[in-house]
């Protein structure tokens, strides 16, 4: 069981490190699954876009899709540090992408 605030480093270039700014974040946990190395390979092989890490066990915290306008999937639970009046940076970065999806942009 992975529990509590715990780094995480971005790719650069990715959705994920564009909507941050920065290169390590530290996000909490409260899980116990993770994605398997042995297909690691075959998910970046198929548009699967490995995006943020725990480098002290090489674990995977975040994945994107190749392609598609937004699409940004966390091992980690954003919403414990999202409020009203301040969104958490992957809350606020998808609505916005809703947005500009609305109105053509």
């Amino acid at each position: 069981m992975r529990l509590g605030a715990m780094p995480c480093k971005l790719v650069g270039g990715s959705l994920a490190h564009r909507i941050y700014k920065q290169d390590v974040v530290s996000e909490r946990h409260r899980h116990r699954y993770e994605l398997n190395r042995e297909f690691f390979g075959t998910f970046s092989q198929n548009g699967m876009r490995l995006s943020g890490f725990y480098e002290k066990k090489n674990l995977v915290e975040i994945v994107e899709l190749s392609g598609h306008p937004w699409f940004l999937a966390s091992q980690f639970h954003p919403e414990w540090r999202s409020k009203p009046d301040k969104p958490h940076p992957l809350f606020a970065s998808f609505v916005e992408a809703m947005v500009r999806r609305r109105q053509g942009s």
